[in-house]
C-alpha cells in the first residue's frame, strides 16, 4: 500500500497561529492552534513579537506532525497577512525539525507574490526573494521539508497584494484583490458594546450556544411573518468604523448608524447585529459592482474564514449579492489553501491548479432568495447615500 503524503498549512492570524495536517486527498487530519501575544503600549497602538509568532508556528507545527513519519510530510505552506511583511537582520526564518526543535535552515512560507512586484522592490537596497511561477522559489529536500534560497543579511521585504496583479495567486491568471478591514472585529464591537450584551451572554450560555447563534435564533423569533432581513427596514449601517479599504481606499471614513431609538433591549441588539452583517454584505456588493463596472464578470462567490461559519452571514451575502455562495467542504479553508501551496511547492502535483483540483473540495452551496431582491436593492441605495452624505458633511465642516 502506497504511503500517504501529508502537507502542513499554517495560518498566522491576529490573535493566534493555527496549523493543520492535510493529506494528499484534501482532508484535514489534525488541527492545532496557539495564542500569540499582543501589547498595547498606548491607545490604538498594537505590537506583536516576531519571536513569539515564530515560536507559536513551531509549537503548532510540532503538534500536528507528532507521530507522522517525517518523510511523509512533503511540504509546508504559510499564510500570513496580505500587508507588508518585513524580515530584518534580527528576524531569521525558523521552522521545526522532527524533534520539534527550531531549525534555521527550514522555512515555511505561503505569501507568494508575482515577479513584477519583486522587480519593483528589488531596485532598492533591500533584497527580495525571487518568485517562480507565482510561488516563492523553494527547493525540496526530504526529510528537511522546504528550504528557501539563501538570503543575504540585509533586510528582506515581502510586498503585499493590492489591486490587480498577474500570477499573484494562480500562475498565468490575474488576481484582482479588494476587501474590507476588520469585519469580524466590527461585528464583535457592535455586539459587545451594546447595553444588552450581558443579557445576551447569560442567555447564550444557558442554551449552550455561541452568542451569534443565539442572536440568529432570536432574530427568527422576532421576525413575525416577514423575512429576517426585513427587520432592518429603518436601521442602516455604514461599516467603515476603521476606514474604507476597497473600493474607495479612504482611511478617513467613519462608521455610521442610522435609525437608533431609546430601546436598549435584546431585540434592539439583535436588529443592530443584523444591520451590521447586512452592511458588510453591502460593502461586498460595492466592491464587486466596482469590479464589474471595470469589465470583470462575477456570478458566484466562494467564502471562507471564521464568518463563513455563521449561516446568517452567508445567507445575507447570497441575498444581497443575488449570487450563490459556495462553501468549502473543509471548514478550515485558509489552512487548506496554505497546505495546497505547500503541496504545489513540493512538486507532488504538476501545477497549482492540479493541487487545487485534487485537494480542494466543494461543500455546501447557499442560494439567494431572489424574491427579496427589491428590498436589498433599496438597502443598497441607502448604503451608497450614507457615504455620499458623510463626504458632504466633511466638506461642510472643512469649508471656510
Amino acid at each position: 500500500m502506497e504511503p500517504v503524503n501529508y502537507y502542513v498549512g499554517i495560518d498566522v492570524g491576529t490573535a493566534s497561529v493555527r496549523a493543520a495536517l492535510v493529506d494528499q486527498f484534501g482532508t484535514v487530519v489534525v488541527y492545532a492552534d496557539q495564542p500569540i501575544q499582543m501589547w498595547a503600549p498606548q491607545p490604538d497602538h498594537y505590537e506583536q513579537s516576531s519571536d513569539d509568532i515564530w515560536t507559536a508556528c513551531c509549537t503548532v507545527t510540532k503538534k500536528v506532525i507528532q507521530g507522522i513519519d517525517i518523510g511523509q510530510i512533503r511540504g509546508i505552506g504559510f499564510d500570513a497577512t496580505c500587508s507588508l511583511v518585513v524580515l530584518d537582520n534580527n528576524f531569521h526564518p525558523l521552522a521545526v525539525n522532527r524533534d520539534g526543535v527550531c531549525n534555521r535552515n527550514i522555512i515555511m512560507w505561503m505569501d507568494h507574490r508575482a515577479s513584477d512586484q519583486v522587480a519593483r522592490i528589488n531596485g532598492t537596497r533591500h533584497r527580495v526573494l525571487c518568485c517562480v511561477g507565482g510561488v516563492m522559489s523553494v527547493e525540496m529536500q526530504p526529510p528537511k521539508l522546504l528550504w528557501l534560497k539563501e538570503i543575504s543579511d540585509s533586510p528582506v521585504f515581502v510586498p503585499g497584494v493590492w489591486g490587480p496583479y498577474y500570477s499573484a495567486m494562480v500562475p498565468g491568471f490575474w488576481l484582482n484583490e479588494g476587501g474590507q478591514s476588520a469585519t469580524g472585529k466590527l461585528v464583535e464591537h457592535v455586539v459587545q458594546g451594546h447595553t444588552a450584551f450581558p443579557e445576551l451572554q447569560t442567555k447564550a450560555a444557558a442554551s449552550a450556544q455561541s452568542i451569534y447563534m443565539y442572536l440568529n435564533g432570536h432574530l427568527d423569533l422576532i421576525k413575525k411573518s416577514l423575512p429576517v432581513g426585513f427587520l432592518t427596514v429603518d436601521v442602516h449601517v455604514w461599516p467603515d468604523f476603521h476606514g474604507n479599504r476597497s473600493p474607495l481606499a479612504d482611511l478617513t471614513l467613519k462608521g455610521m448608524v442610522v435609525g437608533l431609538t431609546l430601546s436598549r433591549g435584546l431585540d434592539d441588539l439583535a436588529v443592530l447585529y443584523l444591520a451590521t452583517i447586512q452592511a458588510i454584505a453591502l460593502g461586498t456588493r460595492h466592491i464587486v459592482e466596482t469590479m464589474q463596472t471595470a469589465g470583470h464578470h462575477v456570478n458566484t462567490l466562494f467564502m471562507c474564514g471564521g464568518l463563513s461559519k455563521n449561516p446568517l452571514f452567508v445567507q445575507m451575502h447570497a441575498d444581497i449579492m443575488g449570487m450563490p455562495i459556495v462553501l468549502a467542504k473543509e471548514v478550515e479553508s485558509v489552512l487548506m489553501g496554505a497546505a495546497i501551496l505547500g503541496a504545489c511547492a513540493s512538486k507532488d502535483f504538476t501545477s497549482l491548479q492540479d493541487a487545487m483540483e485534487k485537494m480542494g473540495r466543494v461543500g455546501k452551496i447557499v442560494l439567494p432568495n431572489h424574491k427579496d431582491k427589491r428590498f436589498y436593492d433599496k438597502k443598497y441605495q441607502v448604503f451608497l447615500k450614507l457615504v455620499e452624505h458623510q463626504q458632504q458633511y466633511k466638506t461642510i465642516m472643512q469649508s471656510t
